[in-house]
């Protein structure tokens, strides 16, 4: 077994720019409001929350991002972006993305705290990011805002608004991942089968990555594609990086 998921064209252009692609589809096509100016505060800052977190950037959105990995919370700083606790960030977000794989990263305490007419996007795997039947718990109100826009009022007046439940924003409430992203991933799993084929007596019961020549060929490819020329190492060039690196 190959793990596709894991090979940098992955990583890099599916999980980088096609979610935040699709995510901030999803956001403006749901509530049709501005991003420009608004406090966008991501859930995780790995592949998936730095694309949806530069796309949000790129829309002239305020960026928070919050993290429990060290490295990758000064990884953000570094990008230019806010870090800081999600209880700091509850109460300045216009719109509230989660991007983390885990549970109850939005919970009746931030609920608490958050402005009237926040948006809550879930662009993580797993729909237990947000604790919507928590929010459900809170509410004495509930209300169809718009098509993927769920309403929940609180007791003090003010809306909470959900998109698509909790589920996967960028497939549930937009069209996902373009053609021009998705084609590279769907490159890999081919070459990565065909791989298997050809060489599947001498690969061990495991397991691998995706070979490095794989990963680059569909690069190479998409470059192609795109009419990108890239230059190429001089045979002396690749002896003396094969000399330095023995």
């Amino acid at each position: 077994m190959i793990a596709v998921n894991n090979a940098m064209c992955k990583h890099l252009f599916d999980n980088r720019y096609g979610t935040g692609h699709s995510t901030m589809d999803a956001l403006m096509r749901s509530t049709n409001r501005s991003l420009t100016g608004a406090v966008v505060v991501v859930a995780g800052y790995g592949w998936c929350g730095k694309g949806i977190a530069a796309r949000a950037a790129g829309m002239g959105a305020r960026v928070v991002v919050t993290e429990v990995e060290p490295i990758k919370a000064l990884e953000a700083a570094h990008d230019g972006l806010w870090v800081m606790p999600m209880a700091h960030a509850a109460p300045m977000g216009d719109f509230f993305v989660t991007s983390t794989g885990t549970k109850r990263i939005l919970t009746p305490a931030h609920f608490e705290m958050m402005k009237d007419g926040a948006v809550l996007a879930n662009a993580g795997h797993f729909f237990e990011e947000i604790d919507v039947a928590g929010l459900r718990g809170m509410a004495v109100r509930e209300a169809l805002q718009r098509t993927d826009v769920h309403g929940f009022q609180l007791s003090d007046g003010r809306w909470i608004n959900v998109l698509a439940d909790g589920k996967i924003v960028n497939i549930s409430a937009a069209d996902g991942h373009p053609a021009e992203i998705l084609d590279m991933s769907f490159a890999l799993q081919a070459l990565s089968a065909r791989y298997v084929a050809e060489h599947h007596r001498e690969l061990p019961h495991a397991v691998i990555p995706v070979p490095h020549e794989i990963d680059s060929e569909v690069a190479r490819l998409k470059l192609h594609a795109m009419g990108i020329a890239i230059d190429t190492l001089s045979d002396e060039q690749r002896q003396y990086l094969e000399d330095t690196n023995k």
